[in-house]
């Protein structure tokens, strides 16, 4: 199937840094229309951010763009267009950023990167073009007929009888929350979106949502050969992938543990707070927003493409959000006025989740995408410690391109 690919392939490769070290990317455009490359997770150096129109003009067809930044936490990341990514990240312009720790935790052969993405095929076998549909664009987003995982169709993935593997699971879909049954795996949670745990833990609820531009790492030990089926169960569930499970040579010691990344923790009797109120889309109550500093409301509104808003604003407005100087603590309290889910992410940051919906949570681990559902209100807190202009937005791709998207500075 034609594809548009980092290197000619999809993923692109995998680009692999050690903590603390520099990664440097020299990239070449060759498409026929202008694209930038975001780094999704890394608290990076804000000019190396990679949001055209915001940290970077976009790359014109033909030029080149170096991207070099440090990467401070080990962990699992990655890296996708971020211009037009509503149809640049679906024709395949996706790929995996790893971060090793100073000493590697795991052999190469039991450290299993997996890239799951849907595409929406044709009868005809090719991916479908219709690129920008409004009916995508006001509901759920672009939704796939056709799962992959490393750009395969349910490939075997090899692991060894009774040893333990890292699984990282990266979520590249446009806008499909993944519901995977991971139970049956027998896996343990490690790290959420890059950031190792404390210590492994036991799945929260099965089957667990992974939403677009989230990632997991699992642990899974196999107790004997046989095959292990990685299910989606939205629908009717199916298998799109399987483990297949060979002895092993020797026997294993007990698996490393992973030392957590240090983030400053927010100070939440001191933070302060900013609301943020998400509207729009079909069945929604948004009668109207600004847009290009014009309100607009009706057939107006629909005929801007820009039917989603943030604060009564769509799409990336001249000014920000909010600013504060760098170091400050801050809560977003994010309520989801909207008929559908949203995954929400933050650039240049992790945060903890604190509440929702008024219920405080106790666990609460570092997070730089969070899933929102419809009538609900999220509480996340964090340390605006990275200087820059970052951007905020939903990761359902056709949501940020209709208007679903703001930034914050911090000085």
């Amino acid at each position: 199937m034609p594809i548009w690919g980092y290197d000619g392939a999809v993923p692109g490769p995998i680009i692999r840094g050690r903590k603390g070290g520099t990664i440097r990317v020299r990239f070449r455009n060759e498409l026929d229309q202008p694209t930038s490359i975001h780094w999704h997770g890394i608290r990076i150096e804000n000019s190396m951010d990679g949001v055209a129109g915001l940290t970077q003009p976009a790359v014109e067809p033909g030029d080149t763009f170096d991207y070099v930044f440090t990467v401070p936490d080990a962990g699992t990341y990655w890296y996708h267009a971020h211009n037009r990514s509503w149809e640049q990240v679906e024709r395949g312009l996706y790929g995996a950023l790893i971060v090793d720790e100073a000493e590697p935790a795991f052999a190469p052969a039991q450290d299993v990167t997996l890239v799951l993405d849907d595409w929406r095929v044709s009868p005809s076998g090719r991916i479908d073009e219709g690129f920008g549909d409004m009916g995508d664009w006001s509901h759920g987003g672009r939704l796939g007929n056709w799962l992959t995982i490393n750009g395969a169709t349910r490939p075997d993935i090899p692991l060894a009888a009774g040893r333990t593997s890292r699984v990282r699971l990266i979520n590249a879909a446009n806008a499909r929350i993944l519901e995977l049954d991971l139970e049956s795996l027998g896996a343990t949670v490690v790290a959420y979106d890059g950031q190792p745990l404390a210590a492994p833990e036991a799945l929260a609820y099965n089957p667990f949502l992974l939403g677009p531009g989230q990632r997991m790492d699992l642990l899974v030990t196999p107790g004997a050969p046989g095959t292990l089926a990685l299910i989606e169960m939205s629908g009717d569930p199916f298998a799109f992938g399987q483990f297949v499970v060979t002895p092993a040579d020797d026997q294993e010691a007990e698996a490393p543990a992973l030392l957590p990344n240090l983030l400053p923790e927010p100070d939440l009797a001191n933070a302060v707070e900013f609301d943020l109120d998400m509207a729009g889309g079909m069945m929604g109550r948004m009668t109207g927003a600004i847009v290009d500093g014009r309100y607009l409301e009706g057939e107006e509104l629909f005929a801007s493409r820009q039917v989603w808003a943030f604060n009564g604003v769509a799409g990336l407005s001249p000014e920000p959000f909010f600013g504060v100087e760098r170091g400050t603590s801050v809560i977003l309290n994010v309520t989801n006025d909207t008929a559908f889910p949203h995954a929400m992410h933050v650039h240049g940051h992790h945060f903890r989740i604190v509440a929702r919906s008024d219920s405080e949570i106790d666990h609460r681990p570092w997070r730089d995408t969070f899933l929102i559902g419809p009538t609900q209100t999220t509480r996340i807190a964090f340390v605006a410690d990275n200087p820059g202009k970052w951007l905020f937005h939903c990761h359902m791709l056709e949501h940020q391109a209709a208007g679903m998207k703001t930034w914050f500075e911090v000085t």
